[in-house]
């Protein structure tokens, strides 16, 4: 509306007042009606939770913002107090003027200044007077008196003049005088204090530009905000920073602490490695190379918009790692005797989840009410702590046990990408002969002979019906290393399976091999085959216990933690440094970045540290980073060809393979959405290569982040629409269906320690190395194998822990959902929100194929007596353990 020569708008906020927990709230812009008074105008305000107010903007309203304060446990009755008078500080300050302060900026160039057009500064008026409001959402309104040629609005400039930093959700702005309809902002980001952080923070409107098309008006402000996220690559971080740099994982282990936690660097010319988020923490007194650490439980620093909102800190890392890690880990070791160490029957296993554990309890023993596993806590001096039953055990009890489980969990258990056609026979090793002895593999002919329905070897591999999971090369450099560990034992393997008529695989033979006593000798080898009598079962169960301890190590190490986590983080740490928040691929890839910086941060400071859950409960123990490093430069080829009569242009080569079937729809609905989506912005390859924030975003993904492995010939170019289609599907695929293939299935399918064992103590018996352990074999095989498996101990500790990895959070975000941000649009494109729409359709109709694929009795991978339905890759879940479930991004 004009009043002569300017136009008024005017500021509905839904903001969350600082309380003495941090909660939501909302601020948005809406319009003076003409002859409107703001006294007389309606404010919509919403419920803020008293749980846990913030500063957070409201879909209906504009500004979203969050309580104060760093991230922290639950507060204590003392931080309580703290936070509420630091809530009161703020309310006077705010009357005083010290409040918040807006800035409303055009897209377009005033014409005299050669600068940006902006309105005046205009303060949040009702701040101070629902400092104390409850619920979920506050509103808060200003007032804009713009320039009548102002143009439509681009950017928002906040000042917090406060005390403590707020969560701004989001802004939505109104004006009768504008040349447009409402403008959108999703700002999901803390606003620090102007003491902390002098200058003032700038938030886009929610519509895409790419760097060429920048409008006048915002072009300065947008390569001025990527410097700033940048940083200057010196100085500690603080927590409120908002800078992404690069670092080695020079901070994984502790040499301060003695010369048993003192671990190699990974990255770098000697151990090729990814990135990970520099926190430029000063070097250790010992080590000036390696870094210091922040042991737990104070926070690890990652750009402070990274963080875990509230319901996920409650739902993980303030609630349910936090109480795993500092209290019920903690009260595992103090509660398990010598006496206790080891398990003294099958039935004590089963025990875990029908009676519980015995724990003696300590002071914080009211952290176990955020374990959703400990069913029964009793409020004294000890409690019970009971697990839930696995799925692998909810169907057959002794699944665990029959060979074709063991196979059928190659290709539909939590590890499914290990597997590969076998196209040499024997199996020839990659690794030097001169130090680890001829390559041939001891498998002969003979061995599998029988066992392939009257076909020859090179027939079978002929009619692709031999498959192998090999773990000869990636555990074979370190074995001497592991089993030097008191309690740590481990073979190198290899299984070999057979494809059956019904579709379904059979293991025929499994090689454990040693080094060789001096390099270039032979190395030791055991080839076992299916069992014949008494004797022999036993020997094979430890061949597959020992097969699937090297499986679980190569999962967590390799194709979870490397491929997934790892592997990502170099990407968002790139996005965020050369990708503005208004370039549309950035807005492509946003929710599959969502909490990953975080979730990889703790891992380095509780799971893949020196002596972290990972050392103490996996086989490698302290050469896990190294095993993971060494995998780095090899990729799985997978049991694929190509195949352009297919519907997704492959053809697997065992067809029942639950995880390559439904991966395949995932991926096809991803790599459709994603065309659809590079096609409304990147007609041709002109576009792609003149656009320098992309550009720079993958050259830095790749030469920096991935610097190690910069001159690999496998890096696909970056030139053409349909080259940026395939690497975008590549990392959405990772961060989503992949990494839930991998994660979620891990407390369902491996909370059975048998049915997985993490960790192996003894190697199998043999009478010439051995006799007396030889004749405890013979006369109790039952209790040589439990004591071959994880003890008590490192037995509840694992699953406690993996429990919680296979938890999806309250607020999870899964695949194919709608991707507005407290009801503002996630873009003002609506081309691309209608190609959104369509992915959707897609992801709900690959999950409707799985519901069938899971009732077709003719899939017996997945289908059948006993045989758990496969449902890792259907895309929705509640919260909770379950199994199923594919989120936007690696967030736990």
């Amino acid at each position: 509306m004009e009043l002569t020569g300017l136009t008024r708008a005017a500021a509905a906020a839904t903001v969350t007042p600082p309380a003495p927990r941090r909660g939501w709230g909302e601020l948005r812009f809406a319009p003076l009606l003409p002859g409107e008074r703001h006294g007389r105008r309606k404010v919509v305000v919403a419920a803020i939770s008293e749980e846990v107010p913030r500063l957070a903007a409201s879909p209906s309203s504009g500004i979203k913002g969050g309580g104060a304060g760093e991230r922290r446990p639950a507060p204590e009755k003392k931080e309580d107090i703290k936070e509420a008078v630091a809530g009161h500080l703020d309310a006077l300050w705010d009357m005083v003027g010290r409040n918040v302060v807006l800035e409303l900026i055009s897209t377009k160039i005033h014409p005299r200044t050669k600068k940006p057009m902006q309105s005046g500064r205009v303060s949040i008026k009702d701040w101070c007077q629902k400092r104390g409001a409850k619920g979920d959402h506050v509103v808060y309104t200003a007032e804009f008196t713009v320039d009548a040629d102002f143009g439509e609005p681009g950017a928002i400039a906040v000042a917090n003049r406060h005390n403590r930093e707020f969560f701004l959700e989001s802004i939505v702005v109104e004006g009768g005088g504008l040349p447009c309809g409402p403008v959108h902002f999703a700002c999901n980001s803390w606003v620090q204090s102007t003491r902390e952080l002098p200058t003032k923070r700038v938030f886009f409107s929610n519509k895409p530009y790419l760097p060429s098309e920048t409008p006048p008006g915002l072009r300065e402000l947008r390569e001025k905000e990527l410097k700033d996220l940048r940083g200057d690559g010196t100085g500690v971080r603080k927590l409120s920073d908002r800078i992404y740099d690069y670092a080695t994982y020079n901070d994984l282990g502790n040499p301060d602490k003695g010369k048993e936690f003192i671990r190699p660097i990974l990255g770098g010319e000697k151990i090729p490695y990814p990135r990970r988020c520099r926190t430029g923490r000063p070097p250790t007194d010992t080590n000036m190379l390696a870094e210091s650490r922040v042991e737990k439980p104070h926070p690890i620093y990652v750009p402070r918009d990274e963080a875990f909102e509230e319901l996920k800190q409650g739902a993980f890392s303030s609630g349910r790692l936090r109480a795993v890690l500092h209290t019920l880990i903690p009260s595992l070791i103090a509660s398990i005797s010598a006496e206790t160490h080891n398990f003294q029957g099958f039935h004590h296993i089963d025990n875990l989840y029908k009676e519980g554990l015995r724990l003696k309890l300590g002071l914080q023993e009211h952290l176990f009410q955020k374990i959703p596993l400990v069913q029964k806590i009793q409020e004294s001096s000890e409690g019970m702590l009971r697990y839930d039953t696995p799925s692998i055990l909810s169907k057959d009890k002794f699944a665990w046990l029959r060979d074709d489980e063991f196979a059928r969990q190659a290709v539909a258990g939590i590890n499914p990408v290990n597997i590969e056609r076998l196209q040499v026979f024997p199996p020839v090793s990659k690794l030097d002969p001169a130090i680890y002895g001829p390559p041939e593999s001891s498998i002969t002919e003979t061995h599998i002979a029988g066992h392939l329905n009257g076909l020859t070897v090179q027939q079978a591999m002929d009619e692709a019906k031999l498959f192998i999971v090999d773990y000869h090369d990636a555990y074979l450099p370190f074995l001497d290393r592991i089993n030097a560990i008191d309690g740590r034992k481990a073979y190198a393997t290899r299984t070999i399976f057979f494809l059956t008529e019904a579709g379904t695989l059979k293991p025929i033979a499994i090689e454990l091999s040693l080094p060789p006593a001096k390099p270039g000798e032979p190395r030791p080898s055991k080839v076992l085959t299916p069992p014949y009598d008494a004797t022999s079962n036993w020997l094979w169960m430890l061949a597959k216990a020992h097969v699937s301890s090297n499986d679980a190590g190569v999962h967590q190490l390799v194709n979870h933690w490397l491929r997934t986590h790892a592997t990502m983080e170099p990407f968002i740490l790139a996005a965020h440094r050369h990708m503005s928040a208004m370039h549309p691929i950035f807005k492509l890839l946003h929710p599959h970045m969502r909490y990953t910086l975080e979730i990889n941060a703790l891992a380095r400071q509780s799971l893949i540290n020196a002596d972290g859950v990972i050392e103490s409960c996996f086989t490698p123990g302290p050469v896990s980073g190294e095993i993971s490093a060494a995998y780095y430069r090899n990729h799985w080829r997978g049991v694929a060809v190509e195949d352009a009569t297919q519907p997704h242009g492959v053809r697997l080569l065992i067809e029942d393979y639950p995880y390559a079937n439904d991966g395949l729809l995932l991926w096809s609905a991803i790599r459709s959405w994603v065309e659809s989506y590079v096609q409304l912005y990147y007609p041709d390859a002109g576009t792609v290569q003149c656009d320098l924030e992309l550009q720079g975003w993958y050259h830095e993904s790749i030469h920096v982040g991935h610097g190690d492995l910069r001159h690999a010939p496998w890096w696909p170019p970056l030139s053409t629409p349909a080259d940026l289609a395939s690497i975008l599907t590549t990392l959405v695929w990772l961060a989503s269906a992949q990494h839930a293939a991998l994660n979620f299935g891990q407390y369902p399918l491996g909370g059975y320690v048998p049915n997985r064992p993490p960790l192996i103590r003894r190697l199998l018996p043999d009478l010439e190395r051995d006799a007396a352990e030889y004749a405890a074999f013979l006369a109790d095989p039952h209790r040589f194998f439990l004591n071959a498996m994880p003890g008590v101990l490192e037995a509840t500790k694992f699953m406690a822990v993996v429990d919680t990895l296979s938890t999806h959070s309250p607020d999870e975000e899964y695949l194919g959902e709608g991707r507005d941000e407290g009801g503002v649009p996630w873009t003002a494109d609506e081309a691309a929100v209608a190609a959104h729409g369509m992915f959707a359709a897609d992801v709900r109709r690959a999950e409707e194929t799985i519901e069938r694929r899971n009732a077709d009795h003719g899939r017996k991978n997945r289908c059948g007596a006993g045989v758990l339905p496969y449902e890792l890759l259907a895309p929705s879940s509640p919260p909770g353990v379950t199994c199923r479930g594919v989120p936007n991004s690696i967030s736990i």
